[in-house]
Parts: structure tokens; C-alpha cells; sequence
């Protein structure tokens, strides 16, 4: 009698490689150095490549409903904050475009597999282990002094994926875990200014004697806090301590003095002027608010009158911190 020899063959593809993920030191955002007026009236941007996420695998099929990689933000202060208590507010987002769909909202958990996130940043789709980023974006309106600006977030991360997929499509296991890292951000603040200076016009007249005294204002909004010094330098055509104007190869001298008086006001030393002796709103800079300083210029009457012509000079007016 002939046995009969009974098996069944056991076949199947096999599965891809387990995608698993785990929470990492992450790579600090910085803006750079910026001016406090860029920073009160432009928005920065930056990012970073690693918020604290980093996942390695395969995972080729699309993220399901049932997976998350949610993302929860807090910190103990509401931005960056400065040396003086001042705070510089910004966003978060997932990705480069700061739509409302992207922007992640502290407290709030936001869902990195949701808007096609992850599937777009390929974390799951190949053997090298990719970070998740995290893109900032200052709000425009905060005027702080200069200075170093920090804070540390803390971010909740809290993911739960089918990290195996079978042949049939089946999920061989998922990947569920959460942990928390920690990311600095900071900028620093430098001293700026915003300078407005009409030009100096004495008109026409037939003798040196017969020009008018030209009494005007500087105005001057700089960094809030900061002291600094208004200098005007000799102009382009100083001869014998005193500016001189030029009109081909003629000359006219003439001054400018500080307030109404008739102290010189010049760029080095004491000749220079301090924010604190401004006539409006003297003392610190005021960031958002101008300082005005007083001047008033004359042609000296002890000179020959030069020949007819139109003469011109160019002074520099410059601000030390």
C-alpha cells in the first residue's frame, strides 16, 4: 500500500521593514542678530530641522485615520524674552507656509500626520532616519530693547502609527510611545535708528550779511533704552573750524549750532550731542517714539561775500551706542 504524503506549502511576501520612532535632542532655532526696528516692523523667520521627533523605516502606504504624531507646545513664558523683561511674540508652524492649516498653537495638540505632513517630509519612507522640523515666525509690533532673547519650549510628542505593513496589506504592528523634548529659541536685538533730517536751505541773498538764521529739527527714534550720541561732521569743504559750502571754486562759510545757541555741534567728543540734552523727549531711546534735537545754522557775516552762484555742501550725521 502506497502512502499519501499530505503538506501544505506556506507562502507570502515579505513584509517591509518596521518603521520605529523615539524622541531626540533637538537643534535649537536662532534668528541671527537683528535690528529693533526690523524686529518691531518686519516678520523674521526661521526654523529648525530637528523639533525633537526622528523616525527611521519603511512605510509606503498612506498614514490612516486611526494614525497620529501629535505635537503639543507649552513654555512658561509667551515668547522670547530680554534682559529688560521685554517678550518678542512668534508662531509655529509644521511647514514652510504659514497657513492657518500649518500654524501649531501652544497648549493645543496639532497632528503631524494630518494635511499629508509626514508623508511629504518622507519620515517614514526610507532607511535613513529624518527629523521633524518646526518653522517660526516673529509677530511685528513688539518694541524691546537690545539684547539677548531666549526661551525654552517644551514639546510633548505623542505617536501611534502602523509601523509594519504585510503583503495583503495587513499591519504587522504599530508603533505607539511618547516623549518630551526640550527647544531653545533666541534672537538678538541690536541698537538701530531711524533718522529724519531736512536739508539746510538759506535761500538767495546779494551779501553774506543779508542770510537769515535757519532754525530746525532732527528727529530721531532709536532702539527703547538705549543712550547714544548724535555727532554732524565737518562737511565736505571745512576749512579754519568752520564748514564751508562750495560753488566751483568759491566758498561760503556758515555753521551749525546746537538748540539756539552758539556751540558748534560737530562728531567727536563733547561737540557731539547726547540723547539726554534732546529738546523733545530727552533721555533714553524710546523705540517706537522719536527724540527731536534743536539746531540752528548761520552763513558768518565776517567774510567777504563770494561771487554769485549756487553753493552746496553734504554733512554726515551719524549715531554712536
Amino acid at each position: 500500500m502506497r502512502g499519501v504524503l499530505a503538506g501544505v506549502v506556506l507562502s507570502g511576501l515579505a513584509s517591509q521593514a518596521q518603521a520605529l520612532c523615539s524622541v531626540v535632542a533637538t537643534t535649537a532655532a536662532g534668528f541671527g542678530p537683528v535690528s529693533s526696528i526690523l524686529t518691531n516692523t518686519t516678520v523674521q523667520s526661521t526654523s529648525t530641522t530637528n523639533a525633537g521627533l526622528r523616525c527611521t523605516g519603511s512605510l509606503l502606504s498612506l498614514l490612516t485615520t486611526n494614525d497620529h504624531f501629535y505635537a503639543t507646545v507649552t513654555s512658561s513664558t509667551a515668547g522670547m524674552v530680554g534682559p529688560t523683561g521685554d517678550v518678542i511674540s512668534y508662531n509655529l508652524y509644521a511647514t514652510n507656509n504659514t497657513g492657518a492649516a500649518y500654524l501649531i498653537n501652544r497648549g493645543a495638540p496639532y497632528d503631524f500626520a494630518r494635511n499629508g505632513i509626514i508623508d511629504l517630509l518622507g519620515l517614514l519612507g526610507g532607511s535613513t532616519p529624518k527629523t521633524v522640523p518646526i518653522y517660526l515666525g516673529t509677530i511685528t509690533g513688539g518694541n524691546v530693547a537690545a539684547g539677548i532673547y531666549t526661551e525654552t519650549l517644551s514639546i510633548y510628542w505623542d505617536w501611534n502609527y502602523c509601523s509594519g505593513i504585510g503583503a495583503l496589506g495587513i499591519c504587522l504592528g504599530r508603533d505607539a510611545n511618547t516623549g518630551t523634548a526640550t527647544l531653545t529659541v533666541n534672537m538678538t536685538v541690536t541698537n538701530d535708528c531711524t533718522v529724519t533730517a531736512p536739508n539746510i536751505s538759506f535761500g538767495g541773498a546779494p551779501v553774506v550779511s543779508a542770510f537769515g538764521t535757519v532754525n530746525q529739527t532732527i528727529n530721531i527714534s532709536c532702539t527703547k533704552g538705549s543712550t547714544y550720541t548724535v555727532g554732524l561732521d565737518p562737511g565736505k569743504h571745512a576749512s579754519g573750524g568752520r564748514r564751508q559750502m562750495m560753488s566751483g571754486t568759491n566758498f561760503l562759510a556758515y555753521d551749525i549750532f546746537k538748540s539756539a545757541g552758539t556751540t558748534v555741534w560737530g562728531s567727536v567728543g563733547a561737540a557731539r550731542r547726547d540723547s539726554t540734552t534732546a529738546e523733545v523727549n530727552p533721555g533714553k531711546g524710546l523705540g517706537s517714539g522719536a527724540q527731536g534735537f534743536n539746531y540752528n545754522a548761520k552763513v558768518y557775516t565776517d567774510q567777504p561775500t563770494p561771487p554769485a552762484g549756487v553753493y552746496i555742501d553734504n554733512v554726515i550725521l551719524d549715531v554712536g551706542f
